[in-house]
């Protein structure tokens, strides 16, 4: 491929656009936060970069760009992007997956451990100057459950794989018998999550938010939830039912939760969440590490080395299914 042309959905003034120079000389970029920033480029556009871009506007330049042929998003959610337009499109799509998932799988690792070695009560003694021991248990041998068993599962599974735990899994669609996976010791299909989920000490939600997954965590499967289990929610908030939940933990049919993503964002300062005892809350920054947004842009230029030589790119998504 010689001559490429590049359309960035972003603020020109977004200070991470200088990485775009490793691109190379041939590249032509055109920045912008307006459809109109594109009306001489986009006619020729090769691909299209949501940095991070809004559904409106790249719907307005995909009408611009039909020879465009890959579209990329910093993103690993795509639940804001997915559009009729951007399903009819002929251009492959492709997502961050992948940049973020090393960060939230310690997220969770850490999250069991908060809950296992009861870090609150510490917090809470130290405050009040006591000192009263109490005994912690093990998260060796206990089991974690990993619900969305994609790159963001696969680094829960890992991680505390590596701490000795047991992990099982749900999958859309769980492999034959006999496809043995290195972490999990068996997966689940999507159908049959309320098998696995009275197995686990911890249920991990790393699922995306597509029509099928909304609610997919409800009353039905908190119920089959162990009295002493947590629930941990990297995932997507809409994908519990949090009325459900809450009642949950009001009434102590849960141990616990641990969530990093909610219904609605930012939380309500009103919502119960933020006084029960029994909740572990992050504001949505598992994976914001200090240099996430660097990470996605280094994803970007590697895909972009790819797209330029006819290499397979990495995380092509499915635009009817969203994941």
């Amino acid at each position: 491929m010689d001559d490429t042309t590049v359309l960035v959905l972003s603020d020109p003034a977004d200070k991470h656009l200088a990485m775009l120079e490793a691109l190379p000389d041939e590249t032509h970029i055109a920045v912008g936060d307006s459809a109109e920033a594109f009306a001489r480029s986009a006619e020729e556009a090769d691909a299209i970069l949501c940095w991070p871009g809004r559904r409106a506007l790249l719907c307005e330049v995909l009408a611009m760009a039909p020879t465009a042929r890959w579209i990329h998003t910093r993103a690993a959610g795509l639940e804001d992007l997915i559009s009729p337009e951007l399903v009819g499109h002929p251009a492959v799509l492709t997502n961050g997956s992948g940049v973020f998932s090393p960060s939230l799988g310690e997220w969770v690792l850490g999250a069991i451990l908060y809950f296992a070695k009861d870090f609150r009560r510490l917090l809470q003694q130290q405050a009040a100057g006591v000192w009263q021991q109490f005994d912690v248990p093990f998260i060796e041998g206990q089991t974690v459950g990993i619900i969305g068993y994609g790159d963001i599962g696969r680094a829960i599974a890992a991680r505390v794989k590596a701490m000795g735990m047991r992990v099982l899994a749900v999958k859309r669609h769980a492999p034959a018998p006999g496809n043995g996976d290195p972490l999990a010791e068996r997966i689940y299909s999507t159908a049959d999550r309320l098998e696995m989920i009275p197995r686990c000490d911890y249920v991990a939600l790393a699922a995306p938010l597509t029509p099928e997954t909304r609610g997919m965590f409800g009353k039905a499967e908190i119920a089959a939830m162990k009295p002493e289990a947590v629930l941990l929610n990297v995932g997507r908030g809409p994908v519990v039912d949090e009325d459900a939940l809450v009642d949950a933990l009001t009434r102590g049919r849960i141990k616990g939760a641990a969530l990093d993503v909610f219904l609605q964002e930012p939380l309500p300062p009103e919502h119960p969440f933020f006084k029960l005892q029994n909740v572990l809350l992050s504001p949505h920054s598992a994976d914001h590490t200090p240099d996430w947004v660097d990470r996605a842009m280094r994803f970007f230029l590697e895909q972009f080395e790819r797209f330029r030589t006819g290499a397979p790119l990495r995380n092509v998504v499915d635009k009817h299914r969203g994941y």
